[in-house]
């Protein structure tokens, strides 16, 4: 488990919880950098004054804001320290809403939040258990980087998780995105909806990343001195020519191999086997039945 990035406490009206923040996901890109193709040395960013072509030092280089018209206002760290913050050390919660009001669009990036010791501990699984209980997820404010920022706390497997979430005003609204006068009959729903249920259930979970895999055996072929691996000669599924939507939802249909099964035959419809009741009693009907 990666260090604790942030140390500070949540505060669930009087009670204050003390806890450690951890990353919870993980990076597994291959970086590249920039080389000098001609002796492969590494190639450095400077950063350059854009009037005397001067490379700077951290010292040499301010903060600044730059106004509609032009020009640059310097803000200093002392400034930025004098503003107030008072979540600077608490994830402070402001209320409980049901985890399906929250637009995904929202959710940012995830963090474990550790217990902070013995004392700490009760409160912690009391907060736990409440969420778990409610179904619902806490809305809070915490101070990142710098600056206020909007949170979710939520239950992953009897941790608590933080996520950072954008402001209302953040996300840009999609309206002008939307089709407009677009005809769509009642068949072609009906053949659509049969295709999403025809379809196999996946688990995200037995996904892999098949770019990543390939990258990492060029990599490691190269580095060998063995060349660079063939290219894959899988060939691509054929499409076959398509007329209109209801024949690519029809063929599509047939391809899950469930177009015209039962074909001929009336629908059924099985009775569940009934439980029985406590006691292995029969079970009573209803007055009237």
């Amino acid at each position: 488990m990666p260090r604790p990035v942030w140390s500070g406490a949540i505060t669930f009206g009087l009670v204050t919880i003390a806890v450690k923040v951890l990353p919870a996901t993980e990076s597994h890109t291959i970086a590249f950098h920039q080389y000098h193709r001609t002796d492969m040395a590494r190639v450095r960013v400077k950063k350059v004054c854009a009037v005397d072509g001067q490379a700077l030092t951290a010292d040499e280089i301010g903060r600044g804001f730059e106004t509609p018209d032009g020009d640059t206002i310097e803000i200093t760290d002392e400034e930025l320290d004098a503003i107030p913050l008072p979540t600077a050390k608490a994830i402070e919660i402001a209320g409980f809403v049901p985890a399906a009001s929250i637009d995904p669009l929202r959710i940012g990036e995830g963090y474990y939040l550790q217990s902070g010791g013995e004392v700490a501990a009760k409160p912690y699984v009391l907060l736990r258990r409440a969420l778990e209980r409610n179904a619902k997820v806490a809305v809070a404010k915490f101070a990142w980087h710098g600056r206020e920022r909007l949170g979710l706390l939520r239950v992953k497997d009897d941790v608590l998780v933080l996520h950072a979430m954008k402001w209302p005003d953040e996300i840009r609204s999609p309206k002008e995105l939307a089709p407009t006068d677009v005809e769509i009959d009642d068949r072609e729903i009906d053949a659509a909806v049969s295709l999403v249920n025809a379809m196999p259930a996946t688990d995200p979970a037995s996904f892999t990343d098949a770019y990543q895999e390939a990258l990492e055996e060029v990599i490691r072929a190269k580095s060998g001195d063995a060349g660079t691996p063939a290219p894959s000669t899988a060939a691509p599924e054929p499409g076959g020519e398509v007329l209109d939507l209801m024949s690519a939802l029809e063929q599509s249909l047939e391809r899950t191999g469930t177009a015209g099964r039962g074909e001929g035959r009336a629908a059924t419809v099985h009775e569940l086997p009934r439980r029985p009741t406590r006691g292995g009693g029969k079970r009573r009907k209803a007055a009237g039945s």
